[in-house]
């Protein structure tokens, strides 16, 4: 599915020089990275960061910023480029839009793309992703976990768990 998400990224972008990358953290980090070691040729040079979104939740009184968050890190300036936005599973579309929100506080890019290793269905908000690996159906009330190594493809997997019981 990551060869896939790069494959997909590399027809659509043959003619590009540059790419920004931008890992939503924490499932997306890894991913970007990754992506864009995948991505990256004699040609055109692909840089990855990360979008913290902590300060953007619509949820952040429910769902305090944890200790061991990751800051933004924008490895250049974003205006008038290129960025794809990069997570593990898409659901609702509300972390992708907290994610441009904080992404158009650093600047105002010329194209933004969104590039998912699952789409599990079950949006909220008007937000499709340009580049999917997987799509699954999982439920309202299942959880989507993704364990992903670079180091170690065979142990990297997707799982659908049920939903820990609600109080």
């Amino acid at each position: 599915a990551v060869a896939q998400l790069a494959a997909a990224i590399d027809r659509y972008h043959a003619d590009s020089t540059e790419l920004i990358l931008l890992g939503v953290a924490n499932g997306g980090v890894t991913l970007a990275a990754e992506l864009s070691r995948q991505l990256r040729t004699p040609r055109r040079q692909v840089v990855a960061g990360t979008i913290d979104i902590s300060f953007h939740r619509d949820d952040i009184d429910r769902h305090p910023i944890p200790k061991e968050f990751q800051p933004t890190f924008i490895p250049r300036d974003i205006h008038g480029a290129t960025v794809i936005l990069v997570d593990d599973v898409l659901f609702s579309g509300r972390t992708i839009k907290a994610a441009l929100d904080e992404l158009f506080d650093h600047g105002r890019p010329a194209k933004v793309e969104l590039a998912v290793l699952v789409d599990r269905g079950g949006k909220l908000l008007p937000i499709a992703a340009d580049y999917v690996g997987l799509t699954l159906a999982a439920g309202e009330r299942e959880k989507v976990v993704v364990t992903f190594d670079p180091n170690r493809p065979r142990s990297s997997r997707v799982q659908i768990l049920p939903a820990p019981a609600r109080p």
